[in-house]
């Protein structure tokens, strides 16, 4: 036979996360830390890393990294799961909880992973857009779930890739309303400092999502966590893969989280850096900047596809877009990073948009002179 067996005709049209790897000085499309692992820890890991056992399976469920995350969070090891990055914890919800005839509620433009995790387990999107100023339809989202039939919401707070926060208030609302399992996707916590931790022992069906891959450096070792339930982790361990977290990754994140107030200061400073970027680029002509508590800044410009490309073409400089997603029309998303970095990029879409201008200018005044001609 010279053909195979179609796959399930739900991946039709499907498309997949395309995190394209396209290579740049200076590269600020990926929301992560721009700076390595500091220094102290790397030499810590490197004293012992003889004595790494690296032909043994890692512990299934990282043990170790999850009581040091518990205990930082007043929180049981029950109550915690480790997976290899977010991404994996999000599939796992919705293997667990989604699947044909369950609901996913999402709230976009968001992060796209909820909504492909969901077409791939089978799982029915509802999506309630949102407002022209990124924040959740509260009230749309509230008559939704009230009509009990959701399964999952997924929320991102602060909102990847749009940076804005959901209000609290709202979110113990939905928690009230539903039964539904709620994930806060709090990757980006440790910049924005909102966390719906406090509410978890009132609310059993809240679950919070956090990372090592931003804030913390290790975006290369695919290391996310959850906080819910005991129940709730319990029916996620029935779902997961065995040995998902790798024993090298298990290790480098204990340690950095044991280590985590050496990163006190680059958080800090790619706060700063934030407030760099988002000065800067109002005081550009035709540039429309939005608020963020996360690690990048999302702008809209006009032609901004045709920005991306000089960016990376002419200046080496790799932002991501987003400018022909639904709801992100003509919006550029670029993260923070060093301040040379920063300045770098600013200088960069100063002299693009003012090149663009010029020309524009000369070519109004070209048609004039051949008009008055």
């Amino acid at each position: 036979m010279n053909r195979f067996r179609e796959p399930r005709p739900e991946l039709d049209g499907l498309i997949p996360y395309d995190a394209k790897d396209v290579r740049a000085d200076v590269v600020l499309a990926s929301n992560e830390h721009p700076l390595n692992l500091p220094g102290e820890i790397v030499a810590k890991l490197s004293q012992r890393l003889s004595e790494f056992r690296f032909n043994r399976y890692p512990d299934p469920t990282a043990t170790e990294l999850r009581k040091l995350l518990a205990e930082a969070n007043g929180l049981e090891p029950e109550n915690v799961l480790v997976g290899n990055g977010g991404d994996e914890l999000i599939f796992d919800l919705l293997l667990a909880w989604g699947g044909p005839g369950r609901k996913l509620l999402d709230a976009p433009p968001t992060f796209s992973m909820y909504g492909i995790d969901a077409a791939v387990t089978g799982t029915e999107v509802v999506r309630v857009p949102r407002r022209d100023d990124f924040s959740v339809d509260e009230e749309a989202v509230l008559e939704r779930v009230g009509r009990g039939d959701i399964d999952i919401v997924m929320l991102a707070n602060p909102n990847n890739p749009t940076g804005n926060l959901t209000d609290e208030g709202f979110l113990i609302d939905l928690l009230n309303a539903t039964d539904a399992i709620v994930l806060v996707d709090e990757a980006y916590f440790e910049f924005s400092r909102h966390t719906m931790r406090p509410h978890m022992a009132r609310h059993p069906n809240l679950v919070l999502l956090r990372t090592f891959s931003k804030a913390f450096s290790l975006s290369g070792l695919r290391v996310g966590y959850l906080f819910g339930h005991a129940d709730v982790v319990r029916e996620l361990m029935k779902v997961r893969q065995p040995y998902s977290v790798n024993a090298f990754s298990q290790w480098v994140a204990a340690t950095v989280f044991r280590e985590r107030v050496a990163f006190e200061q680059s958080i800090s400073e790619i706060i700063r850096g934030r407030d760099q970027l988002t000065h800067g680029l109002d005081m550009l002509h035709g540039v429309e900047v939005f608020p963020s508590e996360a690690n990048f800044v999302l702008f809209r410009v006009e032609h901004a596809s045709a920005l991306w490309r000089d960016l990376l073409h002419n200046h080496s400089v790799l932002v991501r877009d987003f400018s022909r997603s639904p709801g992100l029309r003509d919006c550029l998303r670029v993260t923070v990073g060093t301040p040379e970095e920063n300045t770098r990029f600013l200088e960069a879409v100063d002299e693009v948009l003012t090149t663009r201008r010029a020309s524009e200018h000369f070519g109004e005044r070209a048609t004039a002179t051949w008009h008055d001609g």
